[in-house]
């Protein structure tokens, strides 16, 4: 198996959003802005492959899939589908992935299963070979959205992966389809928001998007239940750090995976690392 990070499409995004209550004083020492305060947000996916003789996708990122206002409002800058490039320096297709594992539908993560923008072209499903493994609770969120959440996600890519008969939902710790692979779930994102672990390496999603989030009190103006996902992300840092896991950053525009460590009460990042490429 080898586990590799690939690049799907880059976003600018409004800085104060992204660190929630934090003051601008406080995230300034994390990050860089632009003149409209916006930072650079990776959207950065996990490829296994030959995982149990299947490939396995972990998020799409947000892809090319938005019409050109849109692609100006969120930061899309790139006009091609990135991921669909990031594959094939690999030697693979969108066409050689077996299942595509989603933590949640929110569209900088699922909006790469879209093709990318044709004028007067309704966006087409990819991955025509793979299944979509999705939360069956967070499926409800995306089909049934809150008016708060509602422009977070695409209707009609829930239609199209519907139609599919393709989707798969998981409910438990572990899928027959996926031997190998755990997950668990968290709500303070979104709800039922899906976590992989897959050898040592565990999807962090949007409960942590990045290092500068790996402090317990930083949460993102995007989080439904920020308060919960705080105790959240405190019992999932204290879980996988004790395991020793890597802990994978989709958002994070400088790593990929890191470990943490627990020191006077705080925790931070070691063994950083900026693209992971390995074999096991």
């Amino acid at each position: 198996m080898k586990l590799i990070s690939l690049q799907g499409n880059s976003q600018m995004l409004d800085a104060g959003a992204m660190f929630g209550n934090a003051p601008k004083a406080l995230w300034s020492r994390w990050v860089e802005t632009d003149e409209l305060n916006r930072m650079s947000i990776a959207c950065r996916c996990l490829l296994a492959t030959d995982f149990n003789g299947k490939n396995i996708l972990f998020e799409t990122g947000i892809g090319a899939f938005f019409e050109p206002k849109l692609k100006q409002r969120f930061g899309v800058n790139e006009p091609n589908h990135v991921l669909l490039d990031s594959l094939k320096q690999h030697g693979m297709t969108h066409q050689d992935i077996d299942f595509v594992v989603l933590s949640h539908l929110h569209f900088d993560h699922a909006g790469g299963l879209l093709s990318a923008y044709e004028d007067g072209k309704e966006p087409e499903l990819l991955f025509p070979n793979a299944k979509y493994l999705v939360s069956e609770k967070h499926w409800q969120r995306a089909v049934k959205p809150h008016p708060r959440d509602r422009a977070s996600f695409i209707p009609k890519l829930n239609a199209l992966l519907e139609q599919s008969g393709r989707l798969v939902f998981v409910n438990d710790s572990s899928c027959d389809l996926l031997p190998g692979v755990t997950f668990e779930f968290t709500d303070g994102h979104t709800p039922g928001m899906m976590h992989s672990t897959i050898a040592d390496v565990v999807f962090c999603a949007d409960l942590i998007p990045g290092k500068a989030w790996i402090h317990v009190p930083i949460s993102m103006g995007y989080d439904r239940f920020p308060e919960l996902l705080i105790d959240e992300k405190t019992n999932f840092l204290n879980e996988h750090s004790q395991l020793n896991h890597r802990f994978f950053f989709t958002h994070d525009p400088e790593i990929s995976v890191a470990k943490t460590v627990l020191n006077e009460g705080r925790f931070s990042t070691t063994d950083e690392q900026k693209i992971l490429l390995e074999e096991r």
